[in-house]
């Protein structure tokens, strides 16, 4: 009798309290999504997003914010910058990596990790308090969200470390879940927040059906694409191309090592979903600073008129940022000058190219791979705003169903199952599938 793979998950303990552990992190962070901010008026604040939904005002850049927060943004809560200022300054870093070659050394040494992290959570502090200013500007602008008792320079000061606060702490329960609990720590706040969203999604797109204002065609039409989507999603997270490598036989003491056949796997997307998250929080970081100070600032406010996210201008710049960082991140990770070297240092070959040619064939089968898959995540991660303008959808539904969501979902879904596969065939259990095939993704 074919064991269940639900059942073995508990019957391993290390396993189960892993889970059970991301679990209950998660759990905390759903509430601190909807615990507001001190001085904030919720009922003003539902009125205020209720009024700009019925007048059909356009509410990009706030379901832009309020997607990659988890739904937070729009709570004015303790999490409502959500875990991007940790991912922009992240950003920063690597690029700071590669232009400094001497942080890179240092970065290499011994302890020279930690360093990084320690430099990456000071930016994060410095970028959290300068979105929380911005977050400080756009609530002055909703008429008597602030309560008067809270008016002035004490809402500024108590907003902005609350805010501050609560990005660090989500900092804090991403590095927690990796160190005791399974998957990526980051990755996984980000798919929390998406699928927490799910139900609201789906009873808008039912309240846009039952009042006419979207033909149920389109609605299943739109849902088979999606379908689709998610199916070629997961043969492109999955497929690679094999470089095979032979290894030498070597005689060491009394022992022979080599002499074996293998191959490097080149993933066809090899930098994943990471493109998506950090081109999406590049452009967060403008919009949100332009969304605040619009009001004050003719700059800034022609600025957040032609960066709107459905708009032209924004999807020509998300596909450049998109194709840019698959390029940027993949030479970051996977070093093809790194890799021929270790492959020369181990005895190794690749069967009809020299020896001192491995780098440049290696960059070679690199760059054609990386273009056509970065270009197809730029076309996921668009979907949405080409659904909003041809079928009529909703920001929050289509942002939900499609482009971003499913590369972030897909991508954190297939990394947590082959993590808890690879727990279960430690114990001796049946894996989560039965081909064997499940890869894991570097998120």
């Amino acid at each position: 009798m074919a064991s269940n793979p639900v059942v073995d998950i508990f019957k391993v303990k290390d396993l189960r309290k892993k889970i059970l552990f991301t679990l209950s992190m998660l759990v905390v962070f759903r509430l601190g999504a909807v615990i507001p901010i001190p001085g904030i008026d919720v009922n003003v604040l539902k009125s205020y997003f209720a009024s700009q939904g019925a007048s059909g005002s356009s509410m990009g850049i706030t379901e832009y914010l309020d997607f990659f927060a988890g739904g937070a943004f729009k709570n004015f809560s303790i999490f409502m910058l959500g875990i991007m200022p940790y991912i922009s300054t992240s950003i920063i870093m690597n690029l700071l990596l590669l232009v400094f070659p001497g942080l890179k050394k240092m970065s290499e040494e011994d302890g020279g990790r930690k360093k990084v992290k320690r430099y990456t959570r000071y930016g994060t502090l410095l970028v959290c308090l300068i979105q929380s200013y911005a977050v400080v500007a756009y609530a002055r602008m909703i008429p008597n969200a602030i309560v008067p008792s809270m008016s002035g320079m004490k809402y500024t000061v108590i907003a902005m470390l609350t805010v501050t606060t609560g990005t660090m702490f989500l900092m804090w329960l991403g590095e927690q879940i990796n160190a005791r609990g399974i998957g990526n720590g980051i990755s996984l706040l980000i798919f929390a927040g998406i699928v927490a969203r799910m139900p609201g999604g789906i009873n808008v797109l039912g309240l846009e059906i039952r009042n006419g204002n979207l033909n149920p065609v389109f609605v299943i039409v739109a849902a088979l694409l999606f379908v689709a989507i998610i199916t070629l999603i997961v043969y492109e997270q999955q497929g690679q191309r094999k470089i095979p490598v032979n290894y030498a036989k070597r005689v060491v003491g009394r022992r022979m090592f080599g002499g074996q056949n293998t191959y490097i796997p080149f993933k066809i997307n090899p930098s994943g979903v990471i493109p998506v998250i950090f081109a999406g929080s590049l452009l967060t970081f403008p919009l949100q600073i332009a969304g605040a100070l619009g009001a004050s600032s003719e700059g800034w406010s022609i600025f957040s008129n032609i960066m709107k996210p459905n708009g032209g201008p924004y999807m020509i710049a998300y596909t450049v940022l998109i194709v840019f960082f698959a390029y940027f991140y993949t030479q970051v990770s996977m070093n093809p000058i790194e890799i021929a070297r270790s492959i020369r240092e181990n005895g190794g070959s690749i069967p009809g190219i020299r020896s001192e040619n491995i780098d440049q064939y290696l960059t070679k089968i690199l760059r054609r791979i990386i273009l056509p898959g970065s270009l197809f995540l730029a076309v996921i991660a668009l979907i949405p705003s080409v659904v909003v303008n041809l079928f009529g959808f909703p920001t929050q539904v289509a942002y939900l169903m499609g482009g971003t969501s499913l590369i972030i979902m897909v991508g954190v879904d297939l990394d947590l199952m082959s993590q808890i596969e690879g727990h279960l065939k430690m114990h001796h259990h049946d894996g989560l599938v039965k081909s064997g095939k499940l890869q894991s993704r570097n998120l």
